[in-house]
């Protein structure tokens, strides 16, 4: 569906949904986009803002070029992509960090929730490197162990904090998003 609808993953109607929601796309804005790849998020925020956004995309996986977008491959968390991150932006912080991030998916729970949290964690530090005060995060988490301190966590750094389960998300899925709004620095 996703594809006969022009998007690169299906992943953009959760996005869509989100938005839908809670309005967080607004003209002019600058975005990070963690675990971009093939693009459906980077896809979506720039069609919606009809190209009057900058986004930076990252991922450790190629993907296909963007209006409005510039990617970044490789390692968010090593310093060279951190001020890569920097560049692209012009060194001034961030309106909104998505993370549409997961990890390499091995069938076991106690192995791949844990994989799962730390992916979150490391978008939520990442927040605090780029993040500008009254910004929001997004980010893709797993119900099971961790989450509720992670929730906690990001409730002590955002006004507000939601959980939602988009209408996209698979029903048996476990997945889940953090709507974080209003960062406090």
């Amino acid at each position: 569906m996703a594809r006969r609808d022009g998007w690169r993953s299906r992943a953009v109607y959760k996005l869509l949904q989100i938005d839908e929601n809670e309005r967080l796309l607004k003209k002019d804005m600058v975005v990070v986009d963690l675990g971009a790849a093939p693009g459906g998020w980077s896809q979506y925020v720039t069609e919606k803002l009809n190209g009057n956004v900058r986004i930076v995309a990252v991922d450790l996986l190629p993907m296909d070029v963007l209006p409005s977008v510039e990617f970044i491959q490789g390692d968010f968390t090593e310093e060279d992509v951190l001020e890569s991150i920097r560049d692209a932006t012009g060194g001034a912080r961030v309106d909104l960090v998505l993370s549409d991030m997961a990890p390499n998916i091995s069938g076991q729970r106690a192995v791949d929730q844990p994989r799962s949290m730390h992916l979150a964690e490391l978008a939520m530090d990442l927040c605090r490197e780029v993040l500008k005060e009254g910004g929001d995060f997004v980010c893709k988490l797993f119900q099971g162990e961790g989450i509720d301190a992670y929730i906690a966590e990001a409730k002590k750094a955002f006004e507000r904090v939601k959980v939602l389960k988009p209408k996209a998300s698979r029903p048996g899925s476990r997945e889940v998003y953090l709507v974080a709004r209003n960062y406090r620095l």
